[in-house]
């Protein structure tokens, strides 16, 4: 089967590249100059079936509230956003109660111990390199109140395969020595030892360079204008060098997911959330971190990948603005420092390298994967904060649903028809 992948990022890559699997002729196509150019470029590199919640949490609305205009708030609401957010915005409230909170987070987690799964199958299988570690991922908390919080979180997905344990505050810098600098601080910790971390750009860049050799044909600087619709089918894709046809067509082009599915009449509850990371140099810093550190009380993550230190974290409802704003970027950097003193001094001897990228979230959580109501037109789309996480396993699924197999993980949960009252 002739298939067009819509998308060259971490989803379209690794889409195309279960396609071919399957033995399909599979032609990608991006607007970027090279794979991984926007959302994935430049992640907080964090692979974590452990951090699997929505960003809708209960009370999210207030928190939202609270912060609106507050350029140092972890969860920042331009008020000229506010009548773009009535629809998804609406339907994200809605999906804050304590129960489907629950329920999503649980469909989350389960995609993300497959998707897991299935990237340590890749990489053993093709000896792909990524500046990975398995070093598992630690979240450090200051306050008893969150600690409890996330350790109820912990519980609920344990059943899934995600193991955790508690440490105390002497466990936890037994465990990662570089958290001596905020041991004061500190009241403990939770433990992931199977999570992972990895660049997900690197990644993205090579697993394209290895589907090329498998016979997958990329055409960058290609703009996809329209979907052309022709007896209730997508016929071609228009793109500025001229159409482009296939048997079938795969949707997985991040943040203009939503705009494309639009033109043939698919609504897909999708919105972005901005967030921000800094880059620096590992060299020079006596003491960094082993392990992935997920700061809850600071809302970051300090990762470091090969010779570098990635920092990331906020999240902005700024529409498709991505520009990026260097008060929030330095943000990142500052909390950091917070956790780890000796890393705001080493920041002042390197210039950090910022950016800004925009997260394609659905209202509910879980990403919109499989059939679309065109019979061959297919979504893998809305990965929210945890596309590097799931990309493996939502690829996985809408290749085999493509190919007319039953997908090892079901889609209850995770198909565009859950959204049919929206």
């Amino acid at each position: 089967m002739r298939i067009i992948v819509i998308g060259a990022g971490v989803l379209g890559v690794t889409t195309a590249w279960y396609l071919r699997r399957e033995g399909h002729d599979v032609t990608v196509v991006d607007r970027a100059t090279r794979a991984g150019e926007e959302t994935s470029f430049a992640n907080g590199g964090l692979l974590h079936a452990s951090h699997a919640e929505p960003w809708n949490a209960p009370g999210i609305l207030w928190q939202l509230l609270r912060w609106i205009g507050r350029e140092d708030s972890p969860l920042l609401l331009r008020p000229g956003q506010i009548p773009y957010l009535l629809g998804w915005g609406t339907g994200f409230v809605r999906n804050s109660t304590r129960s489907r909170f629950e329920r999503h987070t649980r469909v989350n987690a389960a995609l993300a111990v497959y998707s897991l799964q299935l990237l340590r199958e890749l990489r053993r299988d093709t000896r792909i390199r990524y500046d990975d570690a398995q070093n598992g991922i630690l979240k450090v908390f200051d306050d008893p109140a969150a600690l409890d919080k996330a350790l109820h979180a912990s519980k609920v997905t344990a059943p899934l395969g995600v193991r955790h344990s508690v440490l105390d505050t002497p466990q936890t810098v037994a465990l990662e020595p570089a958290l001596e600098e905020s041991r004061d601080q500190l009241i403990g910790s939770i433990y992931y030892p199977d999570d992972e971390s990895g660049d997900a750009r690197l990644f993205t860049e090579r697993l394209a360079a290895l589907a090329t050799d498998a016979g997958v044909t990329f055409q960058f600087g290609c703009n996809v204008e329209r979907l052309r619709l022709e007896g209730g089918r997508v016929k071609a894709v228009e793109t500025a060098t001229g159409p482009l046809e296939a048997d079938s067509y795969v949707i997985a082009a991040g943040n203009d997911s939503k705009r494309l599915a639009r033109q043939v009449g698919v609504r897909l509850p999708i919105y972005p959330v901005k967030g921000y990371s800094a880059t620096l140099p590992l060299e020079g810093w006596r003491n960094p971190p082993q392990i992935p550190i997920i700061d809850d009380a600071r809302k970051v993550v300090v990762t470091l990948l090969g010779g570098r230190i990635r920092l990331a974290g906020t999240a902005e409802f700024a529409g498709y603005d991505d520009s990026l704003q260097t008060r929030r970027a330095a943000t990142v950097l500052r909390q950091a420092s917070g956790r780890f003193p000796s890393l705001g001094q080493h920041a002042e001897r390197h210039e950090p390298t910022y950016w800004a990228g925009l997260r394609p979230m659905t209202m509910d959580g879980p990403p919109i994967l499989g059939p679309s109501p065109v019979p061959n037109l297919f979504l893998n789309a809305g990965p929210g904060h945890l596309g590097w996480t799931f990309a493996c396993g939502c690829s996985r699924i809408v290749a085999d649903v493509i190919s007319g197999k039953t997908p090892e993980l079901e889609l209850e949960g995770l198909g565009l028809h859950r959204f049919q009252s929206w």
